[in-house]
């Protein structure tokens, strides 16, 4: 068997959460590899609205194995809070989710890092989540990391020695005053580790490879977005781990010709969190409805998202580094106020139109745009493919003849029942 990677073409927020929560009862195990809880995945079924930060999607279906990857980065404080939440909503997962020894873990001096690295750089600030994946991501890579796996073997020895180091990065580089914040989340950081001990911590790398030689169906769930990738995103502007397809094989341990389908995800316009460069954003009355429209609101961080329409040129990208098989389209319904809906096709820079992504988006990057009809119909109601308006097929057709490969669902809206399967054949 292999396994089949789902994953975001824009800037993140794109609507994974809810793909791999309808498509988790084809697949026998979903699996995180990558980001951690600055990801906001969020999930509605059943009149309950969810979020989720760490924990695969797949947890509220049954008899599912869930995984965290040892790509992904944890926050104990973080995953205390999930689990809880799960708990009241009624769901016990304690004995479907496993969580790799070799995942790293967001200390609680990281946060604090990450905070005064962004304060220290002032107006050059990245905009981050402010939740210390940065940091992790880098004591990983100077391989000064903790692991799951060290909470079971001379855990407090390798605790004392990381947190001290920090501190001295704190007091006498960035001069943050830490130490009564320190101390309050400690607290609450042991009390997560503590809940971690209690899960399944094992080599995920060998369960994963022996579940795909057992003949069990695997979906890997990406999180942030394709543009956001540390090596072929809109650097500086974007998170520490490999957002792509191939960050699927070293985030799980699974070897490149073991990777089937990729699904990837993107809205029926654009939206970006944070700092950063942004070719089609609208800063007028067309991005403020596109947010109003859309609750454009980070899931995780609540920060208002910037606002723009469909870039074919990142799409094409995108689709390019990861091999794309398949497209998903989030949040039509977001469009049914619009007339006339814009895409932009080519990127012009000093007279010279492109259709390539350059090395480094700025300001003098200007979009070229076609514009296309509006359907200007409520298409939250819609139940079947059969039911949708010409100019929304013309749309879908237009990006499929652009990217040549097909858009096999289209959602209508954040339900997990407003999600149409498009028949191509």
């Amino acid at each position: 068997m292999k396994v089949d990677v789902l994953l975001g073409l824009q800037w993140g927020d794109e609507g994974k959460g809810k793909v791999v929560d309808v498509l988790t009862p084809q697949y026998d195990v979903i699996s995180r590899f990558q980001g951690g809880p600055n990801a906001g995945h969020t999930l509605e079924f059943n009149n309950i609205k969810h979020v989720l930060h760490t924990i695969p999607s797949g947890i509220f279906r049954e008899n599912k194995i869930n995984i965290i990857g040892n790509g992904v980065v944890i926050d104990p404080i973080v995953f205390q809070k999930e689990i809880e939440s799960l708990k009241k909503l009624g769901f016990d997962i304690s004995q479907n989710l496993y969580i790799s020894k070799k995942a790293h873990m967001i200390l609680p001096t990281h946060r604090l890092l990450d905070a005064a690295s962004e304060q220290k750089k002032g107006d050059s600030k990245i905009g981050s989540t402010l939740k210390g994946i940065g940091p992790t991501y880098k004591d990983k890579i100077g391989r000064e990391g903790l692991r799951v796996g060290d909470i079971l073997s001379d855990f407090e020895t390798k605790y004392k020695t990381r947190i001290d180091n920090h501190k001295l990065l704190l007091k006498d580089f960035f001069q943050f005053d830490y130490e009564k914040i320190l101390t309050e989340c400690e607290v609450d950081w042991f009390r997560g580790i503590e809940l971690l001990k209690t899960f399944k911590i094992v080599d995920t790398e060998h369960m994963i490879n022996k579940l795909l030689q057992e003949g069990k169906t695997m979906l890997a769930e990406g999180a942030q977005g394709t543009l956001l990738d540390i090596d072929f995103g809109s650097y500086p502007f974007v998170t520490s781990s490999n957002t792509i397809c191939a960050g699927a094989c070293t985030g799980l341990g699974v070897a490149p010709n073991k990777i089937g389908k990729v699904l990837g995800i993107f809205k029926a316009y654009c939206t970006r969190v944070g700092m950063g460069p942004f070719p089609t954003e609208l800063l007028d009355e067309t991005g403020d409805a596109l947010r109003k429209a859309g609750h454009e609101y980070g899931s995780t961080t609540g920060r208002p998202r910037r606002c723009g329409w469909l870039d074919l040129v990142a799409l094409k990208y995108s689709v390019m580094l990861n091999g794309v098989t398949e497209l998903i389209m989030m949040k039509a319904d977001v469009l049914d106020q619009f007339e006339t809906i814009k895409v932009c096709v080519g990127y012009e820079t000093d007279g010279t139109v492109t259709e390539e992504f350059p090395f480094e988006l700025n300001d003098s990057v200007k979009p070229v745009y076609v514009e296309l009809p509006g359907w200007k119909t409520d298409l939250t109601k819609i139940k079947s493919q059969n039911e949708f308006p010409e100019e929304l097929n013309n749309y879908i057709s237009f990006i499929e003849d652009e990217m040549g490969i097909p858009v096999s669902i289209a959602s209508v809206g954040p339900n997990r029942e407003q999600t149409i399967f498009l028949d191509k054949e």
